[in-house]
């Protein structure tokens, strides 16, 4: 069983290997880090993001943070902290609003921090504010 992960520079498709998820890979054609392979977070942009969650097989978070935002600074750990902890299991991904307001407006982020859990591509879940690592492990595991 293979899992199909889209490189997030070159838009390639790669075939990870379920046994070998939990190591880190690279795109086979551009040579970036994938974003499933070794539990990073995922910088998404307004030219990415489309592609990044809806070929995702796995469930995605997407952090809508400000750099600016002190509450998003005090979340950065635990989402941190929850690709690690999901690697392999779910797509963890930060979006900049402040540079990338395309896709902010397109999901009508009026507050920052704002994490809108995706399932097939589709919003299923969302919160807002800085919120224990309990509450969204919880949200991640009902998606699993």
């Amino acid at each position: 069983m293979n899992d199909i992960v889209v490189c997030p520079s070159c838009g390639a498709k790669n075939r990870i290997p379920v046994e070998k998820q939990h190591l880190t890979a690279k795109c086979g054609k551009c040579g970036t880090r994938l974003p499933t392979a070794g539990g990073g977070v995922v910088e998404l942009s307004d030219q990415n993001f489309q592609q990044m969650v809806s070929t995702s097989t796995l469930p995605v978070l997407v952090d809508f943070y400000s750099p600016t935002c002190g509450p998003c600074h005090a979340l950065a750990p635990v989402i941190e902290q929850l690709a690690g902890q999901f690697a392999g299991r779910a797509l963890i991904c930060k979006l900049d609003t402040s540079r990338h307001q395309m896709t902010a407006a397109q999901f009508q982020i009026r507050g920052v921090p704002t994490l809108i859990f995706f399932q097939n591509g589709q919003p299923v879940d969302q919160v807002v504010g800085a919120v224990p690592a309990q509450e969204l492990e919880q949200r991640l595991n009902a998606l699993l």
